[in-house]
Parts: structure tokens; C-alpha cells; sequence
């Protein structure tokens, strides 16, 4: 029987399941709604490296320890690991994996990589070709704000519309196991959208119609309406990108009502001058490893649509006048 559902969406048979978790914060993350969620906090963004890229490096290094030392496994106890960040060549992840000595994939769909490893991980496990993997994925502001927009030392002024590149990393252990633990029950693959917005300081614009898209085709795929899930949460929309998914979702006389969120517009407080809210390769990754994780294991909630959003732009499309494309991946994640 095809595991094939509709145009873009594949159920999962097999029990992969997300067996632990961790997560690594910054400290403007360490001051916001899920402080007291996450397994690490910093107390500055350099952490006591020479450069901001080697500080990522050392977050994403860490993370993949933590939820391997959680498990008490080692390196030569998993089969693969998936990673990938936002810097060029996604030397972040690669330069991590360097210290394992484990096969690695690297992966690069922007911000929506987290949602990308977990699909193609739990797609190839449940081809039973691996039983234990790591995916990880990490964000730094220091990094991505000289790599995407600005040197830092301007001191640029955020538009209305902007977010704040989270600092974090996390990392999630997916494990064939039948266990009560939160499992990948289907993923949908996301198509590059693009609306034709050039404006990079307007994210939640440019990756809100791919995050609609794919929603819409995995709720179609399988024969659900919105309710089924406890929570549909996007990447990192930010909360003009949230309205619009929403804007998108009633047109189409679907209800949000409470079910529709976006990790990045929780993941700071309203006290904190973050603009529209978090962004990154590691901000889908941390709100789940921090936080949703948590609630599922607490049956808080049962069932999420995890919906992880990238805009798929560089500096030098933005300097040639380009358009910003999208994507965003769903993946269906029970208890």
C-alpha cells in the first residue's frame, strides 16, 4: 500500500517517535516566554568564543551532546545525523558534525530546516534504513543579521515589520520505539511559494502564503479540517506573518479560532523590543525541544501540526532586486 497521501503528504507507519530533546538559548531567548523550559541558557552571545559563526558552531556541537548525554548514548549509538543552520555552506552543522564521526546530511531549506530533517529522518526510518538519528538545527543573530542584512557595528534600526534572529540551537532524538512517547505520524512536503515581496526586512509576508499552501494541501491530503489538531504553529511568521496565515486560512472559510500559532511570535515577551518576534533555523527548533515537547509528554496537547517556514533568500538576491521565495514543511506529531 503507498504511503503516498494526495499531492505532497506521506503517513509515517512505523513508531518513529521523538524519544528526548534539548535545547541551547540565548540571553535575549533566556528573558522570554519559555525561559524556564529550556535545558541551557547563555549568559552573553559569544560564549567565551573569538567569533560569533564560532559560537554557533559550539551551539550546534552542544546540543547534539546534550540530548545524546539525556540518553546516555554514544556517538556510535545513532546512525546519522541531519543539521543545518542559516550560514554559508551551513558550516555551522558541518562543522559540528566533524566531532561526532557519524554519517551526517546536511540540510538547508532556511528557516524551515528543522521541519525539512525531521521529514526526510522519519521518511528514511520508516523505510527502515536506520533506527536512532539526531536532527538539530541553530540560529545566532550575531551571524545571520552581518550575513543577511547589515553589519552589526551600524547599529540599524529595526523596520515594524522586521524580526529578531533568535540565538539558540536544538536538537531531537528520533527513535523506532512503540513507546508513550510523541510520534511523526505523517509529514507534508512544502512547494516553493513565492507572492513576488522583496522587502527581507518583512519575512512573515514572504513565507506566510508557503506556510498556507502546505497547510492547506496536508489538511486536504488527509482529509482533515483544522480541529483535528490541538495546535497548527508555523516557524517563524512573526505576528504580522501569524494574521496573515490566518487572513489566508478564512478566506478559505476555514476556523483558526485558538488552534493557529507561530513560534515566533511566543517566543519573546511583550516587554521585550522584538518587533514581529523571533525567526531562524533554530527557533522552530527550540520552541518544540524547550516547550511543545514538554506539553506532549504532559498530554497538555495531543496532536500538533509542527510547521516549520523559510524564506529562501540571500544578500545577493536582495541586492540584484530578487523576490523572496518560500517554503514551510508540515509534520504531524501525536501522542
Amino acid at each position: 500500500m503507498s504511503k503516498k497521501r494526495g499531492k505532497q503528504t506521506y503517513v509515517i507507519e512505523n513508531d518513529i517517535c521523538i524519544k528526548n530533546t534539548y535545547s541551547i538559548a540565548g540571553p535575549e531567548e533566556g528573558e522570554g516566554s519559555f525561559k524556564d523550559y529550556y535545558d541551557y541558557l547563555l549568559e552573553d552571545d559569544l560564549w567565551e568564543c573569538k567569533s560569533y559563526e564560532k559560537a554557533e558552531i559550539k551551539l550546534h556541537k552542544e546540543v547534539i551532546d546534550g540530548v545524546l548525554h539525556k540518553e546516555c548514548l554514544a556517538n556510535n549509538d545513532i546512525d546519522c545525523i541531519f543539521g543545518g543552520d542559516l550560514l554559508n555552506q551551513i558550516i555551522a552543522s558541518s562543522y559540528s558534525a566533524r566531532e561526532f564521526e557519524v554519517p551526517f546530511l546536511g540540510l538547508y531549506n532556511a528557516c524551515s530546516t528543522f521541519g525539512e530533517s525531521l521529514a526526510v529522518a522519519s521518511m528514511i526510518m520508516d523505510g527502515d534504513n536506520m533506527e536512532k538519528v539526531v536532527c538539530a538545527t541553530s540560529s545566532h543573530f550575531g551571524t545571520a543579521e552581518r550575513q543577511y542584512r547589515f553589519p552589526l557595528e551600524l547599529g540599524t534600526q529595526p523596520t515594524p515589520t522586521s524580526q529578531w534572529t533568535i540565538t539558540g540551537a536544538g536538537a531531537v532524538l528520533l527513535e523506532k520505539n512503540n513507546g508513550d512517547f510523541p510520534k511523526i505520524k505523517s509529514v507534508t512536503i512544502g512547494k516553493v511559494i513565492d507572492y513576488g515581496v522583496k522587502d527581507a526586512a518583512n519575512m512573515g509576508a514572504a513565507m506566510a502564503p508557503a506556510a498556507y499552501d502546505t497547510i492547506f494541501n496536508h489538511l486536504k491530503d488527509m482529509n482533515r479540517t483544522p480541529d483535528y489538531y490541538d495546535m497548527i504553529i508555523t516557524g517563524d511568521l512573526g505576528k504580522y506573518g501569524l494574521d496573515l496565515l490566518k487572513h489566508f486560512a478564512e478566506e478559505d472559510g476555514l476556523q483558526t479560532n485558538d488552534i493557529f500559532d507561530d513560534c515566533g511570535a511566543r517566543i519573546y515577551t511583550k516587554d521585550q523590543n522584538c518587533v514581529q518576534g523571533g525567526s531562524g533555523a533554530g527557533c522552530s527548533a527550540i520552541v518544540y525541544s524547550a516547550y511543545l515537547h514538554k506539553e506532549l509528554l504532559a498530554k497538555k496537547i495531543r496532536k500538533i501540526l509542527l510547521v516549520p517556514t523559510g524564506a529562501l533568500l540571500s544578500r545577493l538576491s536582495t541586492m540584484q532586486g530578487e523576490s523572496i521565495p518560500a517554503i514551510a514543511h508540515a509534520i504531524d506529531i501525536e501522542i
